[in-house]
């Protein structure tokens, strides 16, 4: 098989959340950081046939990234073999077990409640990561207070650090204060409806693609 440009996207984007992935047999990849505030899950365009483990990612990237065309991959036994340069060249990828990996669980998550629910645009999306790194912002609030829902980028440890607010629409219902941090993060540029539960859990479904993340939140309903 030969992976699409959108599955080598989505590997690379995993790589960022854990450098291990299993893979397992069929067309969906799940992923989770190793102390479990980030899970994801796409379904992809391709089927594998069987599980199989990798466990440096990006060096399966690299390895993919030598090809000017998508090379084929064939699972053999506990390697990958990956073919290029019309079939001359046969790169065999060793292959680990799911012990070697920290795997998610088998079942997605349900979140316990919905809160606060929202669209966040691909450029909002974008102006955050972007504005968090340029001000060094540790945290990203989700705020709903006096009618009014803003995304605000800070340190939730310093008071004097530099901030940012950003208007997200109108809120309705109770008062809420979601902290997460900046690092957990990772999502694929796309746009996407964001749900938050006050149990500590939030779900970001991308819209255009069937890609989603559960990502841990860090404070209360204040």
């Amino acid at each position: 098989m030969k992976l699409s440009v959108n599955t080598v996207s989505v590997i690379k984007n995993f790589s960022s959340i854990n450098t291990g992935l299993f893979f397992k047999a069929g067309n969906v990849l799940r992923t989770v950081s190793p102390y479990k505030t980030v899970l994801a899950e796409a379904t992809i365009d391709e089927s594998f046939p069987s599980d199989f483990g990798i466990f440096d990612l990006n060096q399966l990237l690299s390895i993919l990234s030598l090809h000017k065309d998508a090379p084929e991959l064939v699972i053999s036994g506990n390697n990958l073999v990956i073919q290029g340069l019309g079939g001359r060249s046969k790169i065999t990828y060793r292959c680990c077990d799911a012990t070697m990996i920290k795997t998610p669980p088998d079942k997605s998550i349900t979140l316990p409640s919905e809160d606060v629910q929202f669209l966040l645009s691909e450029s909002d999306l974008e102006w955050t990561l972007k504005t968090a790194g340029v001000l060094a912002s540790p945290n990203i609030a989700i705020i709903g207070a006096d009618g009014a829902l803003v995304l605000k980028i800070l340190d939730a440890q310093n008071d004097s650090a530099h901030t940012d607010t950003l208007d997200l629409g109108p809120h309705t219902g109770a008062n809420v204060n979601f902290l997460f941090k900046t690092e957990n993060w990772k999502q694929v540029p796309g746009n996407y409806a964001v749900t938050i539960s006050v149990k500590g859990v939030s779900h970001f479904q991308h819209q255009t693609r069937k890609l989603a993340y559960w990502i841990a939140t860090e404070a209360k309903q204040k």
